[in-house]
């Protein structure tokens, strides 16, 4: 039976771990690939590994990266993500609101890409585990005899929040409506 603890310090140290464990399995996987870990490459990567921020853009990386590398400038960032994402490292998203977002491909365990709920209200991303296409990959694969090797789902909408939010403003906009009759 697994057990959690409420010690920040133990708490701490595991994640810290899991860090280390992290960095060293992308370290391993650029070495893998014959590149060489250069320490802008590993400032950059440790950004990722360290960060509480799932998804973020080239401007988000490169304002973390230069509290540490001053000397590392945007391009760098920029070429240094493309080769990420070539290297499989990280996933290149686009939630369709003109910015690309990276996040660390830290789950090659799992099969698939996990999917995204997208707030059309205040832009948070949540990440969906569950796959929800599995049905329609086995339609697929025994219909048309295509095989699925990945797959991403975006799903649009509102969030519990801004749901209120804006059930709110239709009420006082309503209100507003009557009091001019």
């Amino acid at each position: 039976m697994e057990t959690t603890t409420t010690d920040p310090s133990v708490r701490e140290t595991n994640r810290e771990e899991v860090m280390n464990l992290m960095m060293k399995r992308m370290k391993d996987k650029i070495k893998d690939k014959k590149y060489k870990m250069t320490s802008q490459r590993q400032v950059i990567l440790r950004a990722f590994v360290d960060s509480n921020i799932r998804h973020m853009s080239a401007e988000e990386v490169f304002e973390r990266v230069k509290k540490v590398a001053p000397d590392i400038g945007l391009a760098t960032v920029y070429r240094t993500l493309d080769l990420f994402t070539t290297m499989d490292l990280l996933k290149k998203l686009d939630f369709d609101d003109g910015c690309s977002r990276y996040e660390l491909n830290d789950h090659e365990d799992e099969g698939h890409f996990h999917h995204h709920l997208i707030c059309l209200g205040c832009g948070k991303v949540w990440e969906c585990k569950d796959d929800l296409l599995e049905t329609l990959e086995s339609i697929l694969q025994k219909r048309l005899h295509f095989e699925t090797v990945d797959h991403q789902l975006k799903v649009y909408g509102y969030c519990e929040e801004c749901q209120k939010k804006r059930a709110a403003e239709a009420a006082a906009e309503k209100a507003r409506h009557e009091n001019e009759e």
